[in-house]
């Protein structure tokens, strides 16, 4: 009999990182009978912890180097949480597969909502969630917070609330630190988020089947969507938009997203919704009427 081919999953180091690779490998051993081997590497978005994302060039600081060991042979496939993927893929690089999607929302580590009281700190490195609570909580105020989800659960007793993916405690079991999960009417998830991505060459034919065969048809249209609304957006970490997409639940095929963008302080937020049957058809519809409705607000508020 010969032996199981192996197969080389890059991945960031951090335990959730860890998590998403082991769930991969899981499922590449389940549905392909292929053996795997973890290549860990140190991303800038690992090693420059003190700075704000957007600082470090937003988008993409926790991917770059991760790609780079698939391109120079490395590795075979890498594995992404989605939301830190860039909106358009490196050279030579395709998404192969998202497998099932965890709990998109967002959630509260500390304190209900409601009960943060009027001029309370809440912690996130998030420009999408202050620009979101800032406009339903005015009275917050923000501190910068990064890290892996350790320290952001250890640093929770600093401040009233600390804001997380719910997705990152569910899978790293540790539910019951929750507060309180935002559902997307208040807080709308960032694109991608809840969400793992795995990347491979796009000549490498053996690689792209295994991602095939661990694809989710549901979570990957969704992610598309959301992508592409990003993508048409042009923006990334430093930009206060979120997205989030799903099926049609009345089974006619169609994706149906909603998406927002606010300006940086919360003073307005622009919601929009937009349905096609082509994924990337609806995040690019919707990113078009956010757009207009972002600048008649800009406008109107003389920014």
């Amino acid at each position: 009999m010969s032996p199981a081919p192996k197969v080389r999953l890059a991945t960031r180091g951090s335990p959730l990182a860890r998590w998403q690779a082991d769930m991969v490998a899981r499922r590449l051993a389940e549905t392909c009978g292929v053996e795997t081997e973890i290549v860990v590497v140190s991303t800038v978005g690992d090693r420059s912890t003190e700075v704000p994302i957007s600082a470090l060039g937003g988008t993409g600081v926790f991917v770059k180097e991760v790609e780079e060991a698939l391109l120079d042979g490395r590795a075979d496939l890498a594995v992404h949480s989605a939301k830190d993927l860039p909106s358009r893929l490196a050279d030579g690089l395709v998404l192969g597969a998202i497998p099932e999607r965890e709990d998109v929302r967002d959630a509260l580590v500390g304190s209900r909502l409601d009960d943060i009281p009027h001029g309370g700190t809440v912690a996130t490195g998030s420009v999408r969630r202050r620009a979101q609570l800032a406009a339903i909580r005015p009275d917050i105020v923000f501190h910068e917070l990064r890290g892996n989800m350790a320290t952001r659960l250890a640093r929770a007793a600093d401040f009233d609330a600390v804001v997380v993916a719910a997705a990152a405690f569910i899978r790293l079991g540790w539910s019951e630190h929750l507060t309180e999960l935002l559902e997307p009417s208040v807080m709308l998830p960032q694109v991608g988020q809840g969400a793992v991505a795995v990347e491979c060459r796009s000549d490498d034919e053996q690689a792209i089947e295994w991602c095939g065969a661990i694809d989710r048809p549901d979570a990957r249209a969704a992610v598309t969507a959301e992508r592409a609304f990003l993508a048409e957006l042009g923006g990334g970490c430093d930009l206060p938009c979120g997205a989030l997409a799903a099926l049609d639940p009345t089974g006619s095929g169609r994706v149906l997203i909603e998406a927002l963008l606010a300006a940086h302080d919360g003073s307005w937020v622009v919601r929009r919704r937009a349905a096609a049957l082509v994924p990337s058809e609806a995040g690019r519809a919707v990113a078009a009427t956010v757009q207009a409705g972002a600048e008649a607000a800009s406008a109107a508020a003389g920014q």
